[in-house]
């Protein structure tokens, strides 16, 4: 089997990272069976992160999940006490293919984790008064507004261009004393931000279990009125503001839906939506209301429009 690159452990290495690329066919096989050989982690990432060949791949529900790039790099974290070549060699047998590429081991230091994670969520500032502040981190003095809120297993923690776009239309639309729906609350941040801008009562929802339980911690952690609800929960209300930062084909699936839980004259905030699917949404709520653009970031849209 070809090898490069197969240096001794150097002292204060923890584990050894086997990595190689191969195609786009081949990677999630060669990852499950690098698990099932032994290894305590294996990933697919792009080969060519960082250049010109970079591509971005997105999965949304109701379509067949695209898993990996045209070219991928598979990396496996091991074990000191386990030999490189041997894992390989088990996962090629497992996976069935007819060779292994070649492939490196690198030495991977022990690091406090905890600590190398949290410094890489800073406090983000959304507008002038709105800030996103994990709870390690000082919050701005008032009048500045802080929502608190951890990076954990729920998606939302201000940093996404979708969450971002949504805290902006908030901050700028958003009237004291207007009720709220945040459908798809993840980690309910957005319906947190709501509460502190003064909306009431504020209502969030999702189907995943772990969501609602993290909403939940963190409508606590921020000491806000929001009330949670999950799915087995009937949503039987009517908001003067529903917003809804998900993905382009549960909006699409869901617009009725969503509409119906808009009062008349009140607005609707679509977020989750790639710019080339921007047109398509637009269109599927029409027979509702009429959508426009609120604002872009980096691919992605914010729908927004009013229910007559």
């Amino acid at each position: 089997m070809p090898e490069q690159d197969q240096p001794s452990p150097a002292q204060g290495t923890a584990w050894l990272e086997v990595r190689f690329e191969c195609d786009q066919a081949e990677a999630e096989a060669w990852c499950d069976a690098l698990i099932e050989a032994g290894a305590m982690s294996a990933a697919i990432e792009d080969a060519d992160a960082g250049s010109a060949a970079e591509a971005a791949i997105f999965g949304e529900p109701g379509q067949a999940p695209q898993t990996a790039w045209p070219r991928n790099r598979v990396t496996a974290l091991i074990d000191l006490a386990q030999d490189p070549a041997t894992l390989v060699a088990r996962a090629l047998q497992i996976c069935g293919f007819a060779s292994a590429p070649a492939y490196r081991t690198l030495g991977v230091p022990a690091r406090d984790w905890v600590r190398e994670t949290q410094a890489q969520f800073e406090p983000i500032q959304v507008s002038p008064r709105l800030w996103i502040v994990p709870t390690w981190h000082d919050p701005p003095r008032p009048p500045a507004l802080a929502v608190r809120v951890d990076p954990g297993l729920a998606f939302g923690t201000g940093s996404h261009p979708t969450t971002r776009l949504c805290l902006e239309w908030l901050d700028a639309q958003l009237t004291p004393g207007e009720s709220l729906l945040d459908y798809g609350c993840g980690s309910g941040i957005l319906a947190i931000a709501a509460a502190k801008l003064g909306a009431s009562p504020v209502y969030a929802v999702d189907i995943d279990a772990q969501a609602v339980a993290a909403a939940r911690d963190n409508v606590a952690a921020n000491h806000c009125a929001v009330e949670v609800r999950d799915s087995s929960t009937p949503l039987d209300l009517k908001c003067a503001v529903v917003v809804a930062n998900i993905l382009a084909n549960p909006l699409r699936v869901l617009a009725p839906a969503l509409a119906g839980h808009v009062t008349n004259g009140g607005r609707l905030v679509l977020s989750g939506i790639l710019e080339t699917q921007a047109d398509e949404l637009m269109a599927r709520y029409l027979p509702w209301m009429a959508l426009s653009v609120f604002g872009r970031s980096e691919g992605w849209v914010c729908l927004h429009g009013r229910k007559p």
